[in-house]
């Protein structure tokens, strides 16, 4: 049995170089998907080169995709295509969709019984101790620490299930993976039967990983900001670069992620913790000269 690791990729190559380090020991392939536009329907260049991650060129699989999804949700206006306000997030679920799913043209041969995970890439699967022989034809849920900024400033208002897998003979495709809930749900629940949402067959890694969202320089994560998913919502918050910097500065996120899916998640401050290397992989703690300028060095 093989370990195929599929992610998307924007233009994060510190974080990249980072996911490949750490799970080089144990994943066979790597499978990445770039799109030429943003979340938010932006055109951009292909910023993914190879030549970057020479030490792991033999085993990564590069996927060019330009075409947007046909569904998109437009209207016209003197004879120009807009998006409208309330279809912002509907069109960047589907063009995050579109994107995902054609990480299936990478794993054509993986065999029914290999392995294959799904992670955005800033989300790290613990696999250090994961037992491949135990898979079975078990979902697997990897519940993982939530940090912001730096490698170590730590949220712990949320338990983040980020990286999700399956063996391939079970994969529907990659946003149904993406958006199982990690939950095991009891032999009982009649409501499983026929559901493609709720299974019965699910198993939790609960030391499973981490997920370093926003260890950009200022520019590049105010970028993030007004292309992601919620671009709207964040530009609704009207928050300017100014403020962003300052929220770093202060150890502080305005994303809260407990707020019902329909309402604005940006807004309230919630402070983040410092926390020790020992939390952290182990290529990170070996290589702590290299990532200092990302990592939080006051304990205060």
């Amino acid at each position: 049995m093989r370990i195929f690791d599929c992610t998307t990729f924007y233009n994060e190559n510190l974080i990249l170089n980072v996911r490949f380090n750490i799970l080089d020991p144990y994943v066979d392939r790597f499978v990445i998907c770039e799109a030429g536009y943003s979340h938010s329907g932006q055109k951009k260049k292909f910023n993914f080169d190879i030549n970057n991650f020479s030490k792991f060129k033999h085993k990564i699989t590069y996927l060019k995709i330009d075409n947007e999804p046909d569904d998109l949700q437009y209207i016209y206006k003197n004879a120009k295509k807009i998006e409208p306000v309330e279809s912002a997030k509907p069109n960047a679920i589907k063009r995050i969709a579109h994107q995902r799913n054609y990480l299936k043209e990478g794993i054509l041969d993986a065999s029914d019984d290999d392995l294959i995970l799904y992670s955005d890439n800033d989300e790290i699967p613990n696999l250090k101790n994961f037992e491949l022989n135990k898979v079975n034809n078990n979902l697997i849920y990897f519940k993982q620490k939530l940090f912001y900024y730096k490698f170590n400033l730590y949220c712990d208002r949320y338990d983040w299930y980020g990286t999700k897998g399956c063996k391939k003979k079970n994969l529907i495709d990659f946003e149904w993976l993406r958006n199982l809930k990690a939950k095991k749900y009891k032999a009982f629940r009649l409501d499983t039967i026929f559901s493609k949402t709720k299974y019965i067959n699910s198993k939790i890694i609960k030391d499973g990983g981490w997920h370093f969202t926003q260890l950009k320089n200022i520019n590049d994560l105010y970028e993030k900001l007004i292309n992601q998913e919620d671009h709207q919502e964040f530009r609704n918050a009207k928050k300017k670069i100014e403020e962003i910097e300052l929220l770093i500065k202060k150890k502080t996120i305005i994303y809260d992620h407990k707020v019902k899916k329909t309402a604005n998640k940006f807004g309230k401050e919630f402070k983040l913790k410092t926390v020790s290397l020992d939390n952290l992989p182990d290529y990170i703690k070996k290589n702590k000269n290299e990532y200092k300028d990302w990592i939080d060095f006051d304990q205060n």
